[in-house]
């Protein structure tokens, strides 16, 4: 895998044989959209996925990139964000409207927002037609480290996150470092714990840089945040090329640290908004941390470590601080993990901490260690 570096934008590739792309990381990258895209959009139309909530200066600064370039046509669809837009009757509606525009095989999708929308545009992109090229601009922290690489792309059902959806790669990733300048705090809080994940599970050296700069990632330094991000993507990108479809026992399945709990969190919670992906996911990776602790797999020490760190940016890492109110209960968590898309034969699947930096995939966890755990939330 080879980086790059040009000025103030980094480009970190993704090796996937003949399906190679690269992100692109820095500012201004919307506003060169056009010209960074240009090889690939070649004459072609070009159809915009857009956050409605994005329909001011970021939205009319990337179409007017895109209306500069060689773009034979370009379209704008707005759709709602928040994870109880992830439906099938969203994604049918998309559906619908981008077929009613008339594309054809050659129509080039754009995803622009968050994780949602790079979820929703890419499921689209990957069903239409069977299969149309699409490009992840992501909007918020989460998704340009996260969701906006490595090509899962689906949408939400009533028996939890995720579970129907597809494979299908992006053909490049502009992250444009600027636009987090204009996110809300909380949706950058929640993005940092993806961010702390990476160093969690495989890099104690870029989590130990963490706890000296995590709170300069977050007060909006653009030297860390660009650090940050290219090396939560490196690190995701070298999981995706080696294990690009999650196999049984890869390590692709290590990105799901704090997953498991974060899910059900989430699906208890209905998706309405009251806890974010991220806020889910910090939960979760303490509560799998303490679990490791509680199987024997690491030391109290390392999952104290990681929790003092989230604490310390800012996110909150207990249930009941989550939402006192909320009344999660051990057996109801539980029912939910066991439906999770990454349970094998009835049995939960967790990413457990052998220390920090290097996490393994477990299903032979007895889940009377994981009732017990939820049964008292607060750190002891």
């Amino acid at each position: 895998m080879t980086d790059t570096a040009s000025g103030d934008i980094e480009t970190v590739a993704v090796d996937l044989a003949d399906r190679r792309y690269v992100i692109r990381v820095g500012a201004g990258l919307i506003a060169s959209a056009g010209t960074e895209l240009a090889d690939l959009i070649d004459g072609r139309h070009v159809v915009v996925i857009a956050d409605e909530g994005l329909a001011g200066d970021h939205l009319g600064a990337l179409e007017g990139a895109l209306r500069q370039s060689a773009a034979r046509r370009v379209d704008t669809l707005a759709t709602p964000a928040g994870e109880a837009g992830k439906s099938f009757e969203r994604y049918q509606d998309l559906c619908e409207r981008t077929l009613a525009l008339g594309i054809d095989r050659r129509t080039l999708l754009v995803a622009f927002g968050g994780g949602v929308i790079g979820d929703l545009a890419g499921f689209v992109a990957a069903s239409l037609l069977r299969g149309l090229d699409f490009v992840q601009i992501p909007t918020t922290l989460l998704a340009q480290v996260d969701s906006s690489v490595g090509g899962k792309t689906g949408i939400n059902t009533r028996s939890g996150k995720n579970l129907v959806g597809a494979f299908h790669q992006p053909r490049r990733v502009l992250i444009d470092t600027g636009i987090l300048d204009t996110l809300p705090p909380r949706e950058l809080l929640a993005g940092y714990a993806e961010v702390a994940k990476y160093g969690a599970i495989g890099d104690r050296a870029f989590f130990e840089w963490l706890e000296r700069h995590g709170t300069d990632v977050i007060a909006g330094d653009p030297a860390a945040r660009r650090q940050a991000i290219v090396a939560s993507c490196r690190a995701k990108a070298e999981v995706v090329a080696g294990d690009e479809r999650e196999s049984a026992g890869g390590r692709r399945a290590l990105l799901n640290f704090g997953h498991t709990f974060a899910h059900a969190l989430e699906a208890m919670a209905g998706y309405d908004g009251s806890l974010l992906h991220g806020e889910a996911v910090a939960v979760g990776m303490v509560l799998a941390a303490r679990l490791s602790v509680e199987a024997g797999a690491c030391t109290g020490q390392d999952a104290d470590r990681l929790a003092r760190h989230l604490d310390t940016v800012g996110l909150r890492t207990e249930l009941d601080a989550v939402d006192p109110s909320r009344g999660w209960t051990a057996d109801a968590l539980l029912g939910h993990m066991t439906r999770d898309k990454k349970a094998r034969d009835g049995r939960i699947v967790f990413v457990l901490l052998d220390e920090l930096g290097a996490a393994r995939v477990r299903d032979d966890i007895d889940p009377a260690l994981a009732r017990a755990l939820l049964s008292r939330p607060r750190a002891a």
